[in-house]
C-alpha cells in the first residue's frame, strides 16, 4: 500500500494505523488524513471554456521541469519518497481517471466477467452529450466492458458495468466512495462511474494512492496496458486503441496506465511505470494541449534518470529493507 510522504510533512497512508516511512526514511504511524493545508478547487460549469485549475491560477505556477500540466506528481513507489511534486494537494476535476476506481470496484467484487450485459438509453451520456460508437443493443462481456473503459475511456461500457452492478448505478457509487474512503483517498468524490461529471473530484496524492492499489490486480494491468481491442456491435466489427500512445512505445516499461479529459479538468494521465531501475507513479492534471501530457510524462522521466543514479537508488532500497 502507497502512503504518500512528502520532505517528512506530510503523511497518508491506506487505512488507520497502518506504519510508513517518511521522506527521510523515519518510521511514523500514519493518519487517515494529512496533515497540511489542502486547497479545494470548485470545477467548472460544464460549458466552461477553461479548467478549473486555470480558473484558480494554478496553471501560472513555474516548475523546474517546465511541463505543461497545471498538477503533477512523480513517487517511488518501493520507497514512497515523493520525487518531484507540482501542486500536488489541489482538489480537482478528474475525468475518466474515474474509471481506474470504476474498474477496482468491479475487479474487486468478484463478479462473472464473461456473463453479458447489453449497451442500453440509460448508459447514453446525458452530462456532456458525447457519442459512443457502441450502438444501443451492443452486447458485450463483462470483462470486455471493463477493457474498453480501462484501455480507451468507454463512457457506455463504463456506465453499463456500474448499470449492472449488484443494487445498480448508486450502489456502485456508494461502493467507489467507500473504496476510496477505506484507502484514505480524503480528497476524493465520486458521483458517477464515467468522469463525464466535473464533480468527480481527487488530488494528485489521492490518485497516487488508486495507482498503486490498481496496480496490484493482474487483470487492471493487463487490460489497462493493452495496445488495442475489437467487439463486435450490430453486424460491425470495432478496433479501439490504447488512448495513451506510451504504451505502444519500446521505450516504455507501463505497468499500469489512464488517461481523462472533460474541459473542466484538462488533459490527465496516470501511470505506474519503471524508469532508471525505479517503479514510479506519474500522475499529471490539467494538460495544456492534445499530447503534452504525454510530453509532461517524458521530461519527468528525463529528469528522473538524469537526477537519481541507479546505483544509489539501489542502495537505498536495500538499506531500506533492512531496517
Amino acid at each position: 500500500m502507497l502512503a504518500v510522504v512528502t520532505a517528512g510533512q506530510h503523511t497518508q497512508a491506506a487505512e488507520p494505523g497502518v506504519v510508513a516511512k517518511n521522506y527521510a526514511g523515519t518510521t511514523v504511524k500514519a493518519s487517515s488524513r494529512f496533515t497540511g493545508t489542502k486547497t479545494s478547487v470548485i470545477g467548472a460549469t460544464a460549458v466552461a471554456a477553461v479548467s478549473a485549475a486555470n480558473q484558480s491560477g494554478l496553471e501560472s505556477r513555474v516548475d523546474p521541469l517546465k511541463l505543461k500540466s497545471s498538477v503533477a506528481l512523480v513517487i517511488d513507489q518501493d520507497t514512497h519518497e515523493v520525487l518531484f511534486s507540482k501542486n500536488d494537494e489541489a482538489i480537482l476535476p478528474i475525468a475518466s481517471l474515474t474509471k481506474l476506481m470504476t474498474g477496482l470496484i468491479i475487479n474487486d467484487a468478484d463478479l462473472n466477467m464473461s456473463e453479458k450485459i447489453v449497451i442500453t438509453r440509460a448508459d447514453v451520456d446525458r452530462i456532456k452529450g458525447s457519442s459512443s460508437r457502441l450502438r444501443l443493443g451492443t452486447k458485450l462481456t463483462r470483462g470486455q466492458a471493463l477493457h474498453l473503459s480501462l484501455m480507451s475511456s468507454e463512457n457506455r461500457a463504463a456506465h453499463a458495468l456500474a448499470r449492472t452492478f449488484p443494487g445498480g448505478e448508486v450502489a456502485f457509487v456508494a461502493n467507489m466512495n467507500a473504496k476510496a474512503s477505506l484507502l484514505g483517498m480524503t480528497d476524493t468524490k465520486y458521483v458517477e462511474p464515467t468522469g463525464l461529471s466535473s464533480q468527480n473530484k481527487s488530488s494528485a496524492r489521492d490518485l497516487a494512492i488508486l495507482v498503486s492499489v490498481a496496480h496490484d490486480r493482474p487483470l487492471l494491468r493487463e487490460l489497462s496496458t493493452a495496445e488495442s481491442a475489437s467487439v463486435r456491435s450490430g453486424r460491425r466489427r470495432i478496433e479501439y486503441r490504447n488512448s495513451n500512445s506510451l504504451v505502444r512505445s519500446d521505450d516504455w516499461d507501463i505497468g499500469l496506465q489512464k488517461t481523462g479529459y472533460i474541459r473542466e479538468a484538462g488533459r490527465c494521465l496516470v501511470m505506474q511505470t519503471s524508469v532508471a531501475g525505479r517503479n514510479l507513479i506519474m500522475v499529471f492534471l490539467d494538460s495544456k494541449g492534445k499530447y503534452t501530457r504525454v510530453a509532461d510524462a517524458r521530461r519527468a522521466r528525463r529528469w528522473v534518470e538524469a537526477t537519481f543514479p541507479i546505483g544509489g537508488h539501489a542502495a537505498t532500497v536495500a538499506k531500506r529493507s533492512q531496517s
